[in-house]
């Protein structure tokens, strides 16, 4: 359960991270694409039931 969780919450933060919001475009693609490789493995880890 805590797994899903943290699917969830890395995905919210994805999208706020986006560099379309007007609070984000100097931040670049930095902060998004941090959070996408770490949700993209904890996806592949859940998949695999490492996790």
């Amino acid at each position: 359960m805590f797994i899903d969780i943290l699917i969830a919450l890395l995905g919210l933060l994805l999208i706020a991270a986006f560099p379309a919001w007007r609070h984000a475009r100097a931040w670049g693609y930095l902060p998004s694409a941090g959070i996408a490789i770490i949700l993209f493995v904890v996806v592949i880890l859940r998949m695999l039931r490492v996790v």
